[in-house]
């Protein structure tokens, strides 16, 4: 029996990420936990071609908490209880930050396997997150979409 008490999925709109909400709902369930399913919109930085400061929109959080809901509620049985979190940040460190806030005891997150030159360039958020959480990161490698009720 696992004893989570609150569980984050770390949740991108690709369709990768559902494996990751699928997998953080079947571990919510089974714990009676609470899932948190927390999207991060980059803000761009200084080293992207987008002029600073970036003044974050409010539509684009309400849109993306409506299709999140929407994903969720064609993901997630009915029984788990989910909070969906929308933030405007950058991801590396804003899901270390919410699952500080949160005080989730589960980082659930997807890598995308990037490397060479790609990796170099972007980075992994992952590995970030996988060095500065507060608690354990369960890390999926996927490159094809899951579906399929958790």
């Amino acid at each position: 029996m696992l004893n989570y008490n609150k569980i984050m999925c770390a949740f991108e709109f690709d369709g990768n990420s559902t494996a990751a909400l699928l997998l953080s709902g079947t571990l919510a369930k089974e714990s009676n936990a609470t899932l948190y399913i927390l999207h991060i919109a980059r803000v761009p930085t200084s080293d992207m071609d987008v002029p600073l400061p970036f003044d974050s929109d409010p539509r684009w959080e309400k849109e993306a908490r409506s299709r999140l809901a929407e994903i969720v509620k064609k993901t997630i049985k009915p029984e788990v209880q989910c909070v969906i979190e929308v933030r405007t940040g950058v991801p590396d460190l804003d899901i270390v930050r919410a699952a500080h806030d949160l005080g989730v005891e589960l980082i659930v997150m997807v890598t995308h396997g990037r490397t060479g030159f790609e990796h170099l360039v972007l980075g992994s958020v992952t590995e970030h997150v996988i060095r500065e959480a507060p608690c354990p990161v369960l890390v999926l490698h996927c490159t094809a979409p899951t579906t399929g009720p958790a």
